[in-house]
């Protein structure tokens, strides 16, 4: 049995959180399933867009409504109501424009449903309680591919006073599940493939390797190959020309063994640190301690006596301590072999994970981190 360990540090007060994420298996049986870690190339989600009005807003629609008011005359106009543009102006506030957004997946049929996401663009200060009017949504081509209509959800709300309010959530970003009927289907003609491309989602030439060794293995057949870290190339045999999908779905429940450099991510805003399984330090002699400055000011008044010359003043006369704290440090060796016994011999040393920063640095820059060091 083995066990792979990812490390997280998270900052908090006098506190070193450690959570161990421990992933075990059986050398035999464990890996990661092909669905997880590639997709198919071709089959993936489809970027849509649209400009819609969302109506029904209790005042806290668009004030500024420039590129409001002209598309509110054309929905007019079109259900035989003629308003002039300028007769708009100011008295519109319950409509806010929106950009709609949804992503269509391969080979969803007309009719079937999508959620979409709705934006405002314009100065709305919420969207809700509001209703997306129908909205043709597009893909690059211009080719509308749904419809989209229905009530807002923003999940929370918007209190507000002369003197206050109380929000909840982001105000201005609202979904619609299932909001959107497809109109027009996104093909892939799986039938007619003669070969097939796996794309990894974290590129890694052994894991690549190890995908197309499975692949072969599975089919006792040479019909996959590493094309390049990214890429696995797997040719479809004659005997399974005319039913690809079930050769697909074969090939994405397969378990493959993953490989990732070691890495270690630093994220210095909120000190959180990231320590990956395969990070190693070599047997390094290291010592940290800290030196606290504490300056305190305390002034105080100086009063005139009750017989001092005329003229005397009150003055405020300054006092400041200054305090000054260095922690004993003592040199410790540390290495690590696992992640769990490098974890061990710095909590040793009693290091938060802003000191851990630090030290990580300093340990790549004398090269004993044997990893990739990741700011963010």
């Amino acid at each position: 049995m083995k066990i792979y360990k990812n490390v997280i540090l998270s900052s908090g007060k006098n506190l070193l959180l450690i959570v161990l994420i421990i992933i075990t298996f059986f050398t035999n049986s464990y890996g990661e399933r092909i669905k997880d870690i590639a997709n198919w190339s071709g089959i993936r989600e489809n970027q849509l867009i649209g400009y819609g009005l969302v109506v029904g807003l209790n005042g806290t629609g668009d004030k500024d409504g420039t590129y409001l008011y002209q598309p509110i005359a054309n929905m007019l106009s079109r259900m035989g109501i003629t308003v002039n543009v300028k007769d708009l102006k100011g008295k519109v506030k319950n409509v806010a424009a929106v950009m709609v957004t949804a992503k269509l997946p391969t080979n969803v049929k007309p009719g079937a449903k999508i959620d979409v996401q709705v934006s405002s663009i314009g100065d709305a200060k919420s969207l809700q309680g509001g209703t997306l009017l129908l909205t043709p949504l597009t893909g690059p081509d211009g080719e509308v591919y749904a419809l989209a209509q229905g009530p807002v959800s923003i999940g929370g709300f918007i209190a507000t006073g002369k003197a206050a309010q109380a929000v909840k959530n982001h105000q201005n970003v609202g979904y619609i599940p299932e909001g959107a009927v497809v109109e027009k289907t996104v093909t892939v003609d799986l039938a007619g493939k003669r070969e097939l491309l796996l794309l990894l989602h974290y590129p890694d030439i052994t894991t690549a390797t190890n995908m197309a060794e499975k692949i072969n293995q599975k089919f006792k057949a040479n019909l996959a190959k590493a094309i390049d870290p990214t890429t696995v190339y797997v040719s479809i045999p004659s005997t399974l020309s005319g039913n690809v999908v079930d050769f697909m779905a074969e090939i994405e429940k397969l378990d493959v063994i993953t490989d990732q450099p070691a890495k270690v991510v630093i994220n210095e805003r909120t000190g959180t640190v990231v320590i990956g399984s395969n990070v190693k330090i070599a047997p390094t002699a290291l010592a940290h301690g800290g030196l606290t400055i504490t300056i305190k000011e305390t002034p105080e008044v100086s009063q005139p006596l009750p017989l001092a010359p005329r003229g005397a003043t009150t003055e405020v006369v300054p006092r400041t301590e200054v305090k000054v704290e260095e922690k004993h440090a003592s040199l410790m060796e540390v290495k690590g072999s696992t992640v769990g016994e490098l974890i061990k011999a710095l909590n040793a040393l009693g290091v938060t994970p802003k000191d851990l920063i630090s030290i990580l640095q300093a340990l790549k820059t004398s090269g004993a981190l044997k990893a990739d060091l990741v700011l963010m």
